[in-house]
C-alpha cells in the first residue's frame, strides 16, 4: 500500500505533484496496484502497458482497461492531473468549495466541476460501521432558505407554514469522546421526524443500553425502553452535567455554514450528498490533509455515478 509519506502533504504540493499527467497516473496506479497492475474484469496479472494511451490490455481476456476502470472516475474523458487536485480541494477545504470556484481552479466548465465534486461525494461517503455506544448524542436539524432571505415572490410561493415546515429534515446521532477516541457523527437525511422512523434508525445506529442525550421532542419518547435516556429540555436550559446536544449543534453550525456561505443554493433531493461531504471531513479532522486526501482517495473503488444519475437522484434510501 503507498504509505501516506509518499502523498503530497500541501496543496501546494498536490499542484506540483499531479500538474504532469504521467505523475498523476503513475501514483494513482500505484495506489490501486500497490502489488501490480490486474485486470479488473477477469483478475489476470498478465497485462501488457500501451504507454502511449496510459491503458493495459489484458493478455487473457484481451480487455483493454484504465486506471479509472471500477471507480468513480471512470468514463471521465477529465484526466486524473484534474481530478486528483479537484479530490484535494473539496476533501480538505472546511467549509467546501463551489462548483464555480472549482471550475476556476481546474480551467473547466462550471457544469463538469458539478459533476465532478458529485462524483468525489460519493467517494466520501461512509461505508459499513460499527454501531455506537458509551454517550451518544441524538439530534434532529432542518436545511433550508430563510423567509427573510428569499423574493417576496418566491416567499409567498414557497414558505407554507412556519418552523421547518418547508425545510429538510436531518436526523444526526454523534458518539462521544472516549479516552484517545474522538468523537463520530452519522447523519442521514429523512422524511419526516415520525416516533417510529427515528427509532428505527437509532436502533441501527446505536448499541441497546448505551446512554442517549436527546432533546425534548415528542418523537424521542420511546427511546427509554432500549436506552439510558437523559432530556434536555431547550425550553429551559442547554446543558446539565453531562446532559446536552453541543456536540451535534457543532456539527450543525458547521453544516450550515458550507451549505449558506459556499453552495448558497442546494437542491433538497442533492442534500444528503452535502451532509457526507461535511460528515466525512467531521470524523476525519484529526488526519492531516495528506492522510485525509489518501482516505477518500481509497474510496472511490467501486463506485460509480453517471450524469443521468446525478440530475435525476432522488433522495437516498433511508429517508423511503
Amino acid at each position: 500500500m503507498l504509505k501516506t509519506a509518499a502523498a503530497p502533504s500541501t496543496l501546494r504540493e498536490a499542484i506540483k505533484y499531479f500538474s504532469d499527467p504521467d505523475f498523476a497516473h503513475n501514483f494513482f496506479t500505484q495506489l490501486r496496484w500497490p502489488n501490480g497492475v490486474i485486470c479488473p474484469a477477469c483478475a489476470a496479472t498478465d497485462v501488457a502497458a500501451i504507454t502511449s494511451r496510459r491503458i493495459w490490455q489484458c493478455r487473457e481476456c484481451r480487455r483493454q482497461f484504465s486506471a479509472k476502470l471500477g471507480t468513480v472516475f471512470e468514463d471521465s474523458p477529465i484526466g486524473l492531473e484534474k481530478w486528483l487536485p479537484a479530490l484535494w480541494l473539496l476533501v480538505n477545504a472546511k467549509n467546501g468549495i463551489s462548483s464555480y470556484e472549482m471550475a476556476r481552479a481546474l480551467g473547466v466548465t462550471q457544469k463538469t466541476a458539478w459533476f465532478m465534486e458529485g462524483r468525489i461525494r460519493l467517494a466520501m461517503q461512509s461505508g459499513s460501521f460499527p454501531r455506537f455506544s458509551g454517550e451518544v448524542e441524538i439530534d434532529e436539524s432542518f436545511i433550508g432558505g430563510a423567509a427573510k432571505f428569499m423574493h417576496k415572490s418566491k416567499r409567498k410561493r414557497v414558505i407554507m407554514g412556519t418552523g421547518g415546515m418547508n425545510k429538510t429534515p436531518v436526523l444526526g446521532v454523534l458518539e462521544r469522546k472516549r479516552g484517545r477516541k474522538h468523537s463520530r457523527i452519522r447523519a442521514i437525511v429523512v422524511a419526516d421526524l415520525r416516533m417510529t422512523r427515528l427509532r428505527a434508525h437509532i436502533r441501527e445506529t446505536v448499541k441497546k443500553g448505551s446512554k442517549v442525550y436527546t432533546d425534548a421532542a415528542w418523537s424521542y419518547g420511546r427511546l427509554v425502553e432500549d436506552y439510558k435516556h437523559a432530556i434536555i429540555d431547550h425550553a429551559r436550559e442547554y446543558v446539565r452535567g453531562q446532559v446536552h446536544t453541543n456536540g451535534l449543534e457543532n456539527f450543525w453550525s458547521l453544516l450550515k455554514r458550507a451549505i449558506k456561505g459556499t453552495y448558497t443554493n442546494v437542491d433538497p433531493r442533492h442534500l444528503f450528498r452535502y451532509i457526507d461531504e461535511q460528515v466525512n471531513r467531521f470524523n476525519n479532522r484529526k488526519l492531516s490533509d495528506g492522510e485525509r486526501f489518501l482516505s477518500v482517495l481509497r474510496g472511490i473503488m467501486g463506485k460509480r455515478l453517471t450524469y443521468n444519475q446525478l440530475i435525476g437522484a432522488g433522495l437516498p434510501p433511508a429517508t423511503t
